[in-house]
């Protein structure tokens, strides 16, 4: 089951980062980032650095307040949270026409929850690739209480230097995942190189808008919080993401922002003004009571020190998205489904 209590949030906290040097660790990743000095090619360059310590800072906070699946949603009116991330899963499934038998990659699994959900619906294998030793840990532990260990597994690696053969997959799919990749083209490469030729590959891509001006002050600053708060080295534009698929090689079958159709805002679990009993923790009052605990739990040193400053730069995350889904300017949801032609070798 997902960590849901107050001495699970603080027992993960860190993540393998030894208790000791997470308020080290906090410094060392906030030092990446343009709030705190940092530019953007240093993040490139130290990208599996910078990401795996996030992840080890963030995962706890993310099981706490999202459960199990750590992605945003296009919401229709009356449906929960959670029914819209599962429907957003399966409809990714269904996008690529998985079905028993199939041999699946999720690139950048996180915990596994999308992995669990869409075997389950589709009946399908499927390997989640991550290069953070504390979330396969956990997905491992959660495959097994679901009963999916025998048929859904995890493997340790970079997607930019990817374990596998040529061709090994029938599909692929990502979640809000390459985003983290510091070359998309790089990271696309290597997917292509991995799939069955005729196979697709599908995603959710973080992204900027056309609305976006980058010599707009208040966008910048908008997407400086994004890439603080979510470990990015950069967020870049649906343009440049369709230009990278097409240079590795994909045949584009469609794209589209599924934001700009969402009934409701796909950033309201994280808006301030809206009250939600169903998804309370992300709630104004919801995230002030987490804060307030996790300082707590830091003074009496049930959590380490440096908690409360992951508290802190995700809240700033928080804002830069709500701003960023209020001014069109992000989308966490550029969708795309490509195919590696049936020619490639």
């Amino acid at each position: 089951m997902s960590k849901t209590g107050a001495l699970d949030l603080a027992s993960g906290l860190g993540g393998k980062i030894n208790k000791k040097e997470v308020e080290s660790a906090v410094e060392q990743y906030e030092k990446y980032h343009v709030y705190h000095g940092g530019d953007e090619e240093t993040r490139k360059t130290n990208y599996s650095d910078m990401v795996n310590k996030y992840y080890d800072l963030a995962t706890s906070f993310y099981e706490f307040g999202w459960g199990e699946s750590f992605h945003f949603a296009p919401r229709w009116k009356g449906e929960s949270l959670r029914e819209s991330i599962k429907r957003h899963e399966h409809f990714l499934a269904l996008q690529l026409g998985l079905k028993s038998g199939m041999k699946v990659l999720d690139v950048g699994c996180g915990i596994g929850g999308p992995l669990r959900e869409i075997a389950r619906f589709s009946s399908t294998s499927i390997t989640g690739l991550n290069n953070n030793e504390y979330q396969i840990s956990r997905g491992v532990e959660l495959n097994k209480e679901s009963g999916l260990a025998e048929n859904c597994n995890f493997v340790k690696a970079d997607f930019m230097k990817m374990p596998f053969t040529d061709s090994t997959f029938d599909a692929i799919y990502a979640i809000e995942a390459t985003c983290h990749a510091p070359d998309a083209l790089g990271c696309y490469k290597e997917i292509y190189r991995v799939l069955k030729p005729g196979q697709c590959f599908a995603a959710y891509e973080w992204c900027m808008t056309d609305h976006f001006n980058p010599e707009n002050e208040v966008h910048q600053k908008i997407k400086a919080e994004i890439e603080l708060g979510n470990g990015l080295p950069d967020v870049r534009s649906t343009r440049q993401c369709l230009e990278a698929l097409k240079l590795a090689g994909f045949e584009v079958i469609w794209e589209k922002d599924l934001a700009v159709d969402s009934p409701l805002p796909w950033y309201l679990p994280l808006d301030t003004s809206v009250i939600s009993i169903t998804s309370f923790r992300l709630t104004s009052f919801g995230r002030f009571l987490t804060k307030s605990m996790v300082k707590a739990l830091e003074f009496v040193r049930l959590a380490p020190a440096g908690s409360d400053r992951v508290s802190s730069f995700l809240e700033k995350a928080a804002e830069g998205l709500v701003e960023g889904g209020r001014k069109e300017i992000f989308t966490p949801m550029y969708f795309f489904l490509v195919r590696k032609p049936h020619s490639a070798s």
